[in-house]
């Protein structure tokens, strides 16, 4: 599948069967995130995989996952990432958004469903899962195999605005 149609049909899913995720299919999507670019290619993340019953549990007092069989928690480490010097802007809501979104795409591009969990209690998971000062969860993203229909590729052109209210050419 050429990249512009992987983003066209991918869609966010709420609805999951029990069905695990094969440990290959897992790898690519860790792999993926491995890939992914991180400012001054620092990788400032740090990734959770959560897919025994108590780790969901765990992430289920936080957020709702959609009784997907895998969450991953993607969690910035603030001492690895990169600050812009000119304004102190750090990076690491962008690199971990990067990687998520490689995860995401790669985990439609084999099959399975996600969604993006920005909704959750970070003091929970904080708690839960005994992270360090310096790690922030940032977001979860839950993978697995939908239940739902398939969202229609050609919903674009009607639920996002057109590219000409979206870009500028040259000035604003």
């Amino acid at each position: 599948m050429n990249f512009l149609n992987i983003a066209k049909s991918r869609y966010s899913v709420r609805s999951y069967s029990n069905k695990k995720i094969e440990k290959d299919k897992l790898d690519k999507i860790l792999e993926t995130a491995q890939a992914a670019p991180t400012a001054a290619n620092l990788q400032p993340v740090h990734l959770i995989v959560v897919q025994e019953e108590e780790g969901l549990a765990k992430i289920n007092k936080a957020a709702n996952i959609y009784n997907a069989p895998l969450a991953v928690i993607v969690c910035g480490d603030h001492s690895k990432a990169w600050k812009r010097p000119f304004d102190g802007k750090q990076t690491v809501d962008i690199d971990a958004s990067i990687i998520t979104d490689h995860m995401m795409l790669e985990a439609h591009d084999l099959g399975l469903g996600s969604v993006w969990i920005c909704y959750f209690k970070p003091d929970i998971i904080k708690n839960e899962f005994n992270l360090p000062n310096n790690l922030e969860p940032i977001n979860i993203l839950a993978i697995g195999y939908s239940n739902e229909p398939p969202a229609n590729p050609n919903r674009h052109s009607t639920q996002r605005i057109p590219l000409s209210k979206l870009v500028s050419y040259e000035k604003l």
